[in-house]
């Protein structure tokens, strides 16, 4: 990406936006918000007049994505109704790894994912399977539903544009390391993932594994909340 595209991306946006007062079009959520407790994903979102990257923190996120040379779309912000929401949400559409079933992400969940993948889930590929991983496959990000397996009835941070859920990942020589018999597979396989899950504990507020409950028995979550919760 030239210097300064995103920027002004996100300055052509922000005017669109701010002329019309609407753009069309629904945001897609992962597979698993057909089946998912809590509200459902309104049909017609309400759209803010407040265009994406509105705060200091989410143009300075936006600056810390273009000098990691991730290519991204900035998103209009959103609310869905319900308490769902997209706020200083971004598309990414190159993180150097294709990726799987990416919808819409806060700024900072897309920055410390992007640099998970290229810092932590390629060099741990190497060491532990030698080999490369040539794409990492999620459940996706955005989801208007309540926390799975909770009794509060809260929402999920999936229900805020700020988690993503990580199931596995394919390799150059084929194999596929999945959560769902990887995390107690062989000993190579575990040794990845587990490598990976510590990285995470280091980029994201919280994170769950297989570990935490049987809900995650599949997947890693990763979201911005929280303060350094590992499990």
């Amino acid at each position: 990406m030239r210097p300064g595209a995103a920027l002004r991306t996100v300055l052509v946006a922000a005017l669109a936006v701010s002329l019309s007062g609407c753009i069309g079009g629904n945001v897609p959520g992962d597979r698993r918000a057909q089946t998912g407790s809590g509200p459902s994903t309104a049909k017609d979102p309400k759209l803010s007049t407040v265009p994406a990257f509105s705060t200091p923190e989410a143009r300075q996120c936006a600056v810390d994505l273009e000098r990691a040379g991730v290519r991204f779309t900035p998103l209009a912000n959103q609310d869905f109704g319900g308490g769902c929401s997209a706020i200083d949400s971004v598309k990414l559409l190159d993180i150097g790894t294709p990726t799987s079933n990416l919808g819409p992400m806060t700024c900072p969940l897309a920055r410390n994912f992007a640099a998970w993948a290229q810092h932590a889930v390629r060099p741990a590929a190497r060491l532990h399977l030698g080999s490369d991983v040539v794409k990492i496959e999620t459940f996706g990000t955005y989801s208007c539903r309540n926390i799975y397996g909770g009794r509060s009835g809260r929402l999920s941070q999936h229900a805020y544009s700020n988690a993503v859920d990580v199931s596995g990942f394919v390799l150059a020589d084929g194999r596929r390391i999945m959560l769902d018999g990887g995390w107690n597979g062989d000993r190579a396989s575990q040794q990845f993932l587990r490598a990976l899950h510590k990285s995470a504990c280091r980029r994201f507020g919280t994170v769950l594994g297989p570990d935490y409950n049987a809900a995650h028995y599949n997947h890693f979550h990763f979201d911005m909340s929280g303060n350094g919760y590992c499990r």
